[in-house]
């Protein structure tokens, strides 16, 4: 990337030497409304190349930004206004922190706060490193325009180093758009002042990583979301084969690989997954911490330690026997582990029991392919209002095999993840370490910035779609055709389940619902998600029948534009989705 350099003696803002280090570093697109204490920095950034995306709320900005890092590997970047800009940012960044995606924050701040730190009535003022510290992989503030550069590299650093996450960087607005003398120094290659090769193993330890897997009689690879932030989708479906080894994967790295292929086990289903994870004798978990939505890396779902041997590789000492006990801990990216394991395992394919492995597998695969015939007994339901199962279900039919699937909200959730199919690695986008509603709205949008080549869609329930539809209009401002699919059953459909079963669980198990005064504020009025689109300028439709919503994707499609689909789904049929009750196991950590 060319930086525009000043020449000697002259003098430069805080903001231009902002926007040359992030051109430097090869950014291309900034997430953030343009407020006025950014106003220097965001004036600069189309000099050096990079183009301002403005949502329509802040924290959407850095969902936006996250989406962008999943999809392309690379760091997001969003910017926040001074006080209430980074006040409304504050979900966006707990979000995006939990989900472990690689974004860098830049905001403004008020003046300094005197000695005793009081602000003195400061307008627009807000403790922003004390508000992001605890949410934050890291912070920093700068304290002199000529540190800038100091701090900046540092939040760099701190971006590509380890487990991936939210690093926040605090500006003063008279630092941010003030001048000060130019030193060339500043802006220096990314190579001057950090790693840009990954972590390679230990050579010793992938030794004894190769010895383990190959006298394994039935090893299993865990993918956590550490494969999809590293790339790594080719290299472990190519190490899957070679060494005939099933694939599990957590919630978050569910787009690891291609579920078609005969090493997949998708975790969806969830009772061949359970059986799976007891019968391996070696684990190689990859860039995952065992945790919640691994289902803990505790028996009942997984072998005890005594029968069960753990490899774990990520760039974080901090996992290593997070839950689960680790046999060999492997600090080292996963895409360069897993490439140097297959040259020493290619040597060694003769010691495996790979027929073995491979029967397994697919005996693994019958119990996959009987839940699955289960599972599209909801298919058969052409009622109206329709069967939620039908969404997801007919958008594959449609949509590209590589299109990105964004798939947000509580009960409309499950119905998305249980009736798609991964067929390319790096397609699903949503929060499932957080649960978080609405954030699908702007991630969709984040993702079709990262790779307008590719169809984005998103399918929302119509609470999760309330949170941030004016984002619809950022859409349209951009030309940024993402379909959203709101499943519209006027209704929190997860909460009301649960308010159900702990209420009056005989009556809903006879029933199937309740009326509304037997509920606490569980039921929202409609909002009319198609009238909404045309209004702000989007192509708007409503459907209530399967049979004609394949019709109605295809017009959003070839309209070329931001298209919303208001989809009239039963209320009923759609809060009991799939597994209800297995999702309320994992919640509860096992004592093992």
């Amino acid at each position: 990337m060319t930086v525009s350099r000043p020449h000697q003696n002259e003098t430069i803002n805080g903001g231009g030497i902002i926007s040359k280090m992030l051109a430097a570093e090869g950014v291309k697109t900034v997430f953030g409304i343009p407020d006025s204490s950014l106003a220097q920095l965001c004036s600069a950034l189309e000099s050096e190349g990079i183009r301002l995306v403005s949502p329509t709320h802040d924290t959407n900005a850095v969902h936006m930004a996250g989406a962008c890092a999943r999809i392309t590997g690379t760091l997001g970047v969003c910017i926040a206004g001074r006080g209430t800009g980074l006040a409304n940012a504050l979900s966006g960044i707990a979000v995006e922190n939990a989900e472990g995606h690689r974004v860098l924050l830049i905001s403004s701040a008020a003046c300094e706060t005197d000695a005793s730190g009081d602000p003195k009535g400061v307008y627009r003022y807000l403790p922003q490193l004390d508000a992001t510290r605890p949410i934050t992989k890291w912070n920093g503030a700068v304290t002199a325009a000529e540190r800038i550069s100091d701090v900046m590299r540092s939040a760099f650093r701190i971006s590509h180093t380890g487990r991936p996450g939210v690093v926040h960087v605090d500006v003063p607005e008279r630092f941010m758009n003030s001048s000060c003398p130019w030193d060339p120094a500043w802006v220096r290659d990314p190579a001057s002042y950090r790693s840009l090769d990954p972590v390679p193993p230990v050579p010793e330890l992938l030794t004894k990583a190769a010895d383990m897997l190959v006298r394994a009689k039935f090893p299993l690879i865990h993918a956590g979301t550490g494969v999809i932030h590293g790339q790594a989708h080719q290299e472990l479906m190519e190490l899957a084969e070679l060494l005939e080894a099933p694939v599990s994967t957590s919630w978050g790295a569910r787009s690891a690989m291609d579920e078609r292929r005969n090493q997949s086990i998708p975790m969806i289903y969830l009772s061949p997954t359970s059986e799976l994870r007891n019968k391996a004798d070696v684990v190689l978990a990859l860039g995952s911490r065992m945790g919640e939505t691994d289902w803990w890396g505790k028996p009942p779902y997984w072998a005890p330690p005594s029968r069960q041997k753990l490899i774990q590789v990520d760039l974080d000492e901090a996992v290593f026997g997070f839950n689960k006990p680790v046999d060999l801990a492997v600090l080292a990216d996963v895409k360069i582990f897993m490439k140097q394991l297959m040259k020493s395992l290619q040597k060694r394919r003769a010691e495996m029991n790979l027929e073995d492995r491979r029967h397994n597998t697919l005996e693994l695969r019958k119990g996959c392919r009987a839940r699955r015939s289960q599972l599209e007994k909801h298919l058969s339901d052409g009622s109206s209002p329709m069967a939620s199962a039908h969404v997801p279900h007919i958008c594959q039919d449609i949509f590209d095999d590589d299109a990105i699937a964004v798939i947000d909200g509580g009960n409309t959730s499950i119905w998305g993840l249980f009736f798609h199919q991964v067929k390319r690695p790096n397609t699903i986008v949503g929060t499932p370490k957080m649960a978080h509603l609405g954030a699908g709205v702007s991630q969709a949008l984040g993702a079709q910035v990262a790779d307008p080549t590719r169809q984005v869609y998103c399918i929302i329930g119509d609470g999760a779609m309330g949170f941030h539809q004016q984002e619809i209009e950022t859409a349209v401002r951009y030309n940024l055709p993402v379909i959203y699919l709101v499943l519209c059953d006027k209704q929190w459909g997860m909460v009301k389940m649960n308010q159900l079963f702990t209420l009056r669980p005989i009556k809903t198990l006879l029933l199937k619902t309740l009326s509304p005064g037997e509920c606490i504020n569980t039921d929202i009025g409609e909002t009319r998600f198609d009238q909404l689109a045309e209004a702000m300028g989007a192509f708007g439709q409503r459907v209530d029948d399967p049979k004609a919503l394949g019709g109605a994707i295809q017009a959003a499609r070839d309209s070329g534009r931001c298209s919303v689909i208001h989809i009239d789904v039963n209320p009923v049929k759609h809060m009991w989705a799939p597994n209800l009750k297995d999702f309320k196991d994992l919640h509860a950590e096992p004592a093992g």
